[in-house]
């Protein structure tokens, strides 16, 4: 498992781009939310009425609309999308994703922002079991609407179960919600051909109503030990300054 989601890695012949751990509390940061995909907090295990949820923002989302409508694949031709296309408008896809129960929440934003973030938590935290839980576990990475103790407080005053976990600085691959991501990006938006914004909203709220009916936890298997191995191979000093 690379530390770079594939824009931060591009092969160079022999060599490839990645981004090194720079927080001084990586392995911290990090083994906390592997212990949370693995039922534990702290040491102890998590209880029937603990939650852990994964959430993040997919921004700047385009509806292109083709100046020639595509042509569908045919036998010996694959599909033909045209080159060029005028900008429909764009949106923010928020979703947050259930990593025990594999339920998944989302909704379509003009923009990113501590506003539309605060209704993705209510609409999620508005509903059981969520809505009397002991404690929910909400990861997310460092973006401004949910970064650091100032978004800590401002959720929990409004919602005293929320235990706001924060990924280190550049680790976009230990956050869960964006392997959905990436599946809406091959299955929706690629290729980026829709006749309005409304539509591309349309298509992104039903695959998702359609992911949750055959949807199931994912998979992990990176653990504590796993990460303190890559650490160790990457020879991480937490120290040590950015060059």
């Amino acid at each position: 498992m690379a530390l770079a989601q594939p824009r931060g890695a591009v092969p160079r012949g022999d060599t490839e781009a990645l981004i090194f751990p720079r927080d001084p509390q990586f392995a911290a940061k990090a083994g906390r939310v592997l212990d949370l995909y693995h039922g534990r907090w702290q040491g102890t295990p998590l209880g029937r009425r603990d939650f852990v949820l994964s959430a993040d923002e997919k921004t700047s989302i385009q509806a292109r609309i083709r100046v020639h409508p595509s042509l569908p694949a045919a036998p010996g031709r694959c599909a033909r999308i045209e080159h060029e296309y005028q900008r429909g408008g764009a949106c923010a896809y928020l979703a947050a994703w259930d990593v025990h129960r594999a339920k998944l929440f989302g909704r379509c934003e003009n923009t990113t922002g501590i506003q539309p973030f605060d209704r993705l938590v209510e609409q999620v935290m508005a509903v059981e079991p969520y809505r009397s839980a002991r404690r929910v576990f909400w990861i997310t990475d460092n973006g401004s609407s949910h970064r650091g103790q100032k978004a800590a407080k401002r959720l929990r005053a409004a919602w005293p179960s929320i235990v706001l976990v924060h990924t280190p600085v550049h680790a976009s691959w230990l956050n869960q919600i964006e392997i959905y991501f990436s599946i809406v990006q091959r299955k929706v938006l690629t290729p980026n051909d829709f006749s309005s914004l409304v539509e591309l909203q349309h298509y992104l709220l039903a695959f998702q109503h359609h992911y949750q009916q055959a949807a199931r936890p994912f998979q992990w298997t990176f653990t504590r030990t796993d990460l303190h191995k890559l650490l160790a191979r990457l020879n991480y000093c937490p120290l040590r300054p950015a060059a």
